[in-house]
């Protein structure tokens, strides 16, 4: 399956990358931003300009997470948008919300179940346009 990686749609990766990416910035910076401060626990904090860590270590993981998706989209022959958006959602849920509101349940985070649906949202509709993006760009 890894072997293949040269025949993937490399060009749809970063469109699809960069797509997940922007939609991180509007969705913590602008659609969300006060609730996600409060999640934090940070609402009566000034905001920071934020260190670069916290700009490209989300960036670096949304990549793999955009690789694998293709890599899995191509091993199981995804090709039509019904099938990505089925299969973005599985993804959506099963890992990325599931492994979000798991890291949220601890005593660092104040509103534990607010940052769980405000980043599961995220991760939920960031992964499925990554799906569609994939599919039509095949």
């Amino acid at each position: 399956m890894l072997q293949n990686l040269n025949q993937l749609n490399w060009v749809a990766i970063v469109l699809a990358f960069v797509a997940y990416f922007i939609l991180g910035y509007f969705w913590f910076t602008i659609l969300f931003a006060k609730l996600y401060r409060i999640s934090l626990g940070k609402e009566n904090e000034s905001q920071k300009p934020l260190a670069l860590l916290f700009v490209l270590g989300p960036a670096v993981c949304m990549l793999f997470i955009t690789i694998t998706t293709a890599i899995l989209f191509s091993a199981l022959q995804v090709r039509q948008p019904i099938e990505a958006f089925i299969w973005g959602s599985l993804i959506g849920i099963g890992y990325l919300s599931a492994n979000t509101v798991n890291i949220a349940i601890n005593p660092n985070i104040p509103k534990p179940i607010l940052y769980g649906a405000i980043s599961s949202g995220y991760h939920f509709v960031g992964i499925n346009m990554v799906a569609i993006t994939l599919v039509q760009n095949i």
